[in-house]
């Protein structure tokens, strides 16, 4: 499974949480071996979710929020589970989740009087669907695109879904939604200059201004 991972000593305690996507609360088991907490969604079987508890008994990690895991660290908390006694494997999600996107098509949405489809490219071999409900959204603009699995400031965990029956699986963001007013502030999506190259990290965007 490839996860997120998430670590915030003072705010939940000591442990490690790695998720993969959210599902019904109600649907979800738990069980525990150990230090290893395994969280399962009932109806499907699938793996949602793994907590490493007491993680200071095993290596200190710094960081409140998500939090990226060096080789090592990822290998301990993989020996961690198979010795507590699950056959599971893992992998760490480390990729950058805020990024330049191009889009390429900008279509509206059927069944919306708001609404708009757009076809973002985020990289030279990802293009990602992504519904927005912007009145400034069009097709040509250089956009900052939360991926799958991108922590919001509010907390909020952008996860694949769908919007009025269109899957969307990412967010064109406004500077608002990522705390950015001093940048810019104004109402809708953050429309980039053309300069940028897709693919380039928020924090590489940010170092311009």
């Amino acid at each position: 499974m490839k996860s997120l991972a998430f670590y915030n000593k003072e705010g939940i305690g000591d442990v490690l949480l790695l998720t993969n996507g959210v599902t019904d609360e109600d649907h979800l088991s738990y069980e525990r071996k150990d230090d290893i907490t395994v969280i399962t969604d009932r109806t499907n079987g699938q793996v949602m979710g793994i907590n490493i508890h007491n993680l200071s008994n095993y290596f200190k990690l710094e960081g409140q929020g998500p939090v990226k895991l060096t080789k090592e660290q990822e290998t301990h908390v993989q020996n961690l589970i198979k010795k507590a006694g699950f056959d599971l494997e893992i992998e760490i999600d480390q990729e950058e989740k805020f990024v330049v996107g191009f889009v390429e098509e900008c279509q509206a949405h059927e069944d919306s009087d708001h609404l708009n489809i757009t076809q973002t490219r985020v990289s030279n071999s990802e293009v990602l669907q992504i519904v927005c409900g912007a009145s400034n959204i069009a097709q040509g603009q250089k956009v900052l695109v939360a991926k799958p699995g991108a922590v919001m400031p509010s907390g909020a965990i952008i996860w694949p879904g769908e919007l009025r029956g269109e899957p969307s699986k990412g967010m064109i963001c406004s500077t608002r939604e990522l705390n950015l007013e001093d940048l810019e502030n104004k109402p809708g999506i953050w429309e980039l200059p053309s300069h940028f190259q897709v693919g380039t990290s928020l924090a590489d965007v940010i170092k311009t201004y």
